[in-house]
């Protein structure tokens, strides 16, 4: 068993806050087959209340999350419209030793983002 974890949350770089609401689904990657580990929305902090995979569901391999940025962006009063810039995000990433805890966050504006592996 993995004794390792995924984390993630989300920061609203236009508004200087805390992505409240903001749904979020983990998929392991097989080739082009996606199998659904976790969703969960961010609490008010912009952080899952749980990890996104542990124990049992965190396993090395390829994973994708998805971020639903769009309609957060729309609740925040960021943007409008049918046709955003920014819409579904989806980070792709390898783990190669899920013995480890991996932290991928997601710093958030309309028209841009950024991830890295933080801790």
């Amino acid at each position: 068993m993995a004794s390792g974890r995924l984390t993630t949350h989300v920061l609203d770089q236009a508004a200087g806050t805390p992505a409240a609401g903001l749904k979020i689904a983990l998929y392991r990657l097989d080739g082009e087959e996606r199998e659904l580990v976790s969703s969960t929305v961010t609490n008010d902090d912009g952080r899952t209340d749980a990890p996104m995979a542990s124990g049992d569901s965190f396993i090395a391999g390829s994973y994708e999350l998805v971020f639903e940025a769009g309609d957060y962006l729309r609740r925040a009063g960021h943007v409008s419209g049918d046709i955003l810039f920014l819409d579904r995000i989806p980070l792709r990433f390898g783990i190669a030793d899920a013995s480890q805890h991996f932290h991928v966050p997601l710093l958030l504006s309309p028209y841009g983002y950024a991830t890295y592996r933080g801790s």
